[in-house]
């Protein structure tokens, strides 16, 4: 049996080292004309987070885990090996890499990541959970326009933040994300089928959102990243490209996070009672300052 890596509140390798210095931490940091243009438009795009050592690293472990024969594939909190409801696409989708392959888990530790986190949080970082995003080349599949709120109500207050990065070069051709910009000043919608029609969330907008309503692609290379509020509307079309578009998110939010819920926050994972702070094995503190 693989061990359970969540046990592990820290990196275990040195694949992502640590500045050692105040004045190397800053160097991470984004500028105010970022942190303005996620305020005003719900996202910062094309932040820097894995070399191309790292990325190779992260592909190797991808496609070990995404195997369903894995030793470790009973620590997936989800694992579909296509969430698509068109037969003809897929899109693998999976919770839970983090507690099985250490580069995956390591990630999370990544200071390229925790410093831009901590200031778009404003506060200290508790992990919520991972999540992978495969779509092979010619035939993935789509990632329906909706908002990450809307599956995470399970959690309060709405103080979250997703960061997607590429393993592969994205863009329109192979199914690249999109964002709906100012969207985040929007109201929490229901919530659609993730796998489902692109247009699902149309039947949940007022007719001023619709007019609103104006896509732009997020085109980032490899290893590059993009961070959204939890309300954004994105989604993604499918790769019709002779490219992969392998994806990873880590989602997270500010420490002091509860539950909201006396049910399970993710399979596997023992129940928080509700209106108690997220915390334990499974929601570790990654960032308290410098």
């Amino acid at each position: 049996m693989t061990k359970d890596l969540a046990k592990k509140h820290g990196p275990i390798t040195d694949l992502f080292p640590s500045p050692t210095s105040k004045e190397e931490w800053k160097k991470l940091q984004l500028s105010n004309e970022q942190l303005n243009f996620y305020k005003e438009n719900g996202y910062v795009s094309n932040v820097k987070l894995f070399n191309d050592e790292q990325i190779n690293i992260l592909r190797e472990a991808l496609a070990e885990v995404s195997d369903p024969k894995h030793p470790g594939h009973n620590l997936f909190h989800e694992f579909h090996s296509n969430q698509s409801i068109d037969p003809s696409t897929v899109l693998l989708h999976a919770l839970g890499a983090w507690r099985i392959s250490p580069a995956l888990h390591d990630m999370l530790w990544n200071p390229a990541f925790l410093m831009p986190a901590s200031q778009l949080l404003g506060g200290d970082v508790r992990f919520w959970h991972d999540q992978i995003f495969s779509k092979p080349a010619k035939h993935g599949g789509v990632v329906a326009w909706h908002q990450d709120y809307s599956y995470w109500t399970r959690t309060i207050p709405m103080n979250h933040l997703t960061c997607w990065t590429g393993l592969d070069d994205a863009d329109q051709e192979n199914g690249c994300l999109w964002y709906v910009p100012g969207s985040h000043k929007w109201s929490l919608l229901d919530m659609p089928e993730l796998a489902g029609d692109m247009n699902g969330i149309f039947e949940f907008l007022s007719a001023e959102q619709k007019e609103q309503f104006k896509p732009v692609p997020i085109e980032l290379k490899k290893g590059h990243c993009t961070f959204h509020h939890p309300l954004m509307i994105h989604g993604s079309y499918e790769n019709k490209s002779d490219r992969q578009r392998r994806g990873i998110v880590i989602n997270v939010f500010e420490d002091g996070t509860k539950s909201n819920s006396d049910m399970p926050l993710l399979e596997g994972v023992p129940v928080i009672d509700k209106s108690q702070k997220l915390k334990g094995n499974f929601f570790p503190l990654l960032f308290d300052g410098i």
